[in-house]
């Protein structure tokens, strides 16, 4: 991929991509900034390219994740069609191409279970990349593929609708700037609200704390929830797991086990 830059915009060109990609991405920035999400402006796209809002970066502030905490939870609260959908376009139509979850392709099938999605679509894909990678062990995916069982079966599933999430929520799609944060690289589709959080917790997020208060000032979240961290933080680690190393394996491996113990 090429990355090249004026005054106003920032554009991303790779000849190769899926001719899915750059729409995938734009729609999903459309799809979570209509529902209130502090997104980047997409200024064009095509085939190869896509053209977005230049940011420049500053230091996080209390205020800040603040604002961006209530902003993610009105986000959420938009829903979804389903559990896996895709995003829709400013036209009210789903979009029908290939979704990714930074590279990868990544599953738009809906389920009416979020347990029998998450578990079918968003973990074990990746986890059977990993062992074929080397990453995961057998005796490690054995005890993955033991946790997604209890997912499937509906353990977790409680009666939250599907919600309109970012879907890649590490901090490194957390952009922050003198207006406050700005969500970059989304991989969105209708999930759980509480899979954005454990992203957001997996790999640190300044004032996280400040982030989720301002989020429960607009949408209280379910008793129990950092105790299910480890349960939403299986597909990020999954995806890790099949491209960046035996760490991410180990790490996918241990959030699994505390899943089989909850």
């Amino acid at each position: 991929m090429v990355v090249s830059a004026t005054s106003d915009t920032f554009v991303k060109r790779n000849p190769q991509a899926h001719p899915d990609f750059y729409a995938a991405e734009a729609t999903g920035l459309g799809w979570l900034g209509e529902a209130g999400a502090p997104v980047v402006g997409v200024v064009g796209h095509g085939r190869a390219y896509i053209e977005l809002e230049r940011l420049v970066a500053t230091r996080p502030t209390p205020a800040g994740a603040e604002r961006f905490g209530r902003a993610l939870a009105a986000t959420h609260s938009a829903g979804a069609a389903g559990f896996g959908a895709p995003p829709v376009d400013t036209d009210g139509v789903a979009f029908s191409g290939q979704l990714f979850i930074g590279s990868r392709p990544m599953s738009s099938t809906v389920h009416r279970s979020w347990g029998a999605f998450y578990a079918a679509e968003r973990v074990l894909p990746f986890l059977r990349i990993a062992v074929d990678a080397g990453t995961v062990t057998s005796e490690e995916a054995s005890i993955v593929e033991s946790a997604c069982g209890r997912i499937a079966d509906g353990d977790f599933d409680d009666a939250e609708p599907p919600s309109r999430i970012h879907g890649d929520l590490w901090n490194g799609n957390v952009f922050w700037t003198d207006a406050g944060v700005v969500l970059i690289d989304p991989a969105a589709h209708g999930g759980h609200r509480e899979t954005d959080l454990a992203m957001l917790a997996l790999f640190g997020c300044p004032h996280l704390d400040v982030v989720v208060g301002g989020y429960e000032t607009v949408q209280p979240l379910r008793a129990g929830w950092r105790e299910r961290t480890a349960l939403h933080q299986l597909h990020p680690l999954a995806v890790h797991a099949a491209g960046h190393g035996r760490s991410y394996g180990t790490a996918l491996h241990a959030a699994a086990a505390a899943v089989v113990r909850l």
